[in-house]
């Protein structure tokens, strides 16, 4: 990378590889799983930015900057990948992805829900001193 490309691209792939490390050692975090995601996906980006940027002209490319973009073509190429196997990551930790256009359907769905301070439901055990009374 350093025959080539500026620090920036150095910087931005190594601080998602450090929040991608965060995100594999903490299993119960849905952000930073996500803030990796995103990161992965940006870095999609600024790769492409890079390569297409600073590629250098024919008569100034040595082996050692075609090994650098070879690299960098070959990192890039395997990010789709990557990011797809990251959200399977964050789907089976219970991440959901939904997207909300419209203004009127912008919480959950609440159909479902029962309120726990009601106390309609029978016991779930048979009271023991009404069937210690019938035995009589």
């Amino acid at each position: 990378m350093n025959y080539m490309f500026p620090a920036s691209y150095a910087w931005g792939n190594f601080s998602v590889l450090a929040v991608g490390i965060w995100a594999i050692v903490q299993r119960d975090s849905l952000d930073a799983i996500m803030m990796f995601l995103t990161g992965l996906l940006l870095t999609v980006l600024t790769d492409i930015i890079h390569i297409s940027v600073f590629y250098p002209p024919n008569k100034y490319l040595t082996d050692a900057k075609r090994f650098s973009v070879g690299m960098a073509i070959f990192s890039l190429l395997l990010k789709p990948a990557s990011c797809y196997l990251v959200y399977r990551m964050y789907r089976e930790r219970g991440g959901e992805y939904t997207l909300n256009i419209g203004v009127t359907h912008a919480g959950r769905d609440r159909s479902t829900y029962e309120p726990i301070d009601q106390q309609d439901a029978p016991p779930q055990w048979p009271d023991s001193s009404k069937t210690a009374q019938q035995a009589y």
